[in-house]
């Protein structure tokens, strides 16, 4: 049996790739601070249904603490190693940048730190579509400079791929970064834009529409990202001898390093989705139409030709197929 490390197990992505790793018989370590972000009962809730499988473990604290993951690194020697935790959102960076630094970038080298003296047979790291930043060539292709990033949030994740591609090149350990676009599915984070619309609609609350409703995403349902990044597991990145990489691929000319994108590959208008999101509950919302946030981008859209070329796969799932998928889940979860 196959042991893989996940932090950030007990979030929105984490708990589902936990399971679908415990589904294909791996055991399974999971590491997660839970932290207040948001609602901590939903982290708990999410762990505990990972805890009902003997080959789950879980280790609440966090990943940034000195030594912590260099002890159990040493202990455990895992095979693969997913790194998901993190800060996330786009806005909250702008308000405690700080927890940012603390969580993305000194977690990050801690975990690089242990996986260079630990080495994994493969290390996979999530980055972000935010860091195409001011990128406006779409669909986004990972051999295209990403040197603008519009929110330290971006910033942070950026600078993890590089120092990710630096352990990589000199220490040959072999890492995959994926860059998520606009995840979402069945236990979600509070903070993103399906559950506070659902919220919101059910409580006849309005809800805030960003840049008068000027908007699009490459929606990517939280079933398929995992798939993707199971397939990514298996496709451990190779330095070329001859440093020459094939076109179209992100692959490092001096290290076994990667970058994939794991998108749906499609555009989607916001007002798109907030119609998936009135058809799913059968009400419509009362719109508060809005500016453009700051540290935002007005569109994203993901080139995920790569992924399918390294694992054959390719996300399927529409947006109102998913969107109706989340609002069976929140029904169900909150009793409405």
């Amino acid at each position: 049996m196959k042991t893989a490390l996940v932090t950030g197990s007990a979030g929105f992505i984490g708990s589902f790739l936990c399971q679908r790793l415990l589904d294909d018989g791996y055991r399974v370590i999971g590491v997660d601070a839970m932290t207040d972000y948001y609602d901590v009962k939903l982290k708990e809730r999410r762990q505990q249904r990972l805890l009902q499988n003997e080959h789950f473990r879980a280790i609440n604290d966090f990943i940034e603490k000195p030594g912590l993951m260099m002890e159990l690194f040493a202990a455990e020697t895992p095979d693969v190693v997913v790194h998901l935790a993190a800060q996330a959102g786009v806005r909250y960076s702008i308000d405690n940048p700080r927890a940012y630094l603390e969580a993305n970038i000194c977690g990050t080298f801690e975990i690089l730190e242990a996986a260079r003296a630990h080495p994994p047979e493969h290390l996979l790291m999530a980055s972000t579509s935010s860091a195409f930043g001011a990128n406006t060539n779409m669909p986004f292709r990972e051999t295209e400079k990403a040197d603008h990033q519009m929110s330290f949030y971006a910033a942070t994740k950026k600078a993890t791929e590089n120092m990710a591609h630096s352990y990589a090149h000199l220490f040959g350990l072999p890492v995959t970064m994926f860059r998520f676009f606009t995840v979402y599915g069945p236990w979600g984070r509070p903070d993103m834009a399906l559950f506070k619309f659902t919220k919101a609609i059910l409580e006849d609350k309005p809800i805030d529409v960003y840049n008068h409703g000027d908007m699009k995403r490459d929606f990517t349902y939280v079933e398929d990202l995992v798939a993707g990044i199971r397939g990514l597991i298996d496709a451990v990145p190779v330095r070329p001898e001859d440093g020459v990489v094939e076109e179209g691929d992100s692959l490092s000319p001096v290290a076994p390093w990667r970058v994939v994108n794991i998108g749906n590959s499609e555009c989607v208008p916001l007002m798109r989705y907030i119609e998936a999101v009135e058809t799913a509950l059968g009400k419509k919302a009362e719109k508060n139409m809005m500016d453009m946030q700051p540290g935002d981008v007005p569109a994203t859209w993901a080139d995920a030709s790569l992924l399918q070329k390294l694992t054959g796969y390719k996300p399927k799932t529409s947006v109102e197929e998913g969107v109706a998928k989340f609002v069976a889940w929140y029904r169900e979860y909150y009793g409405v």
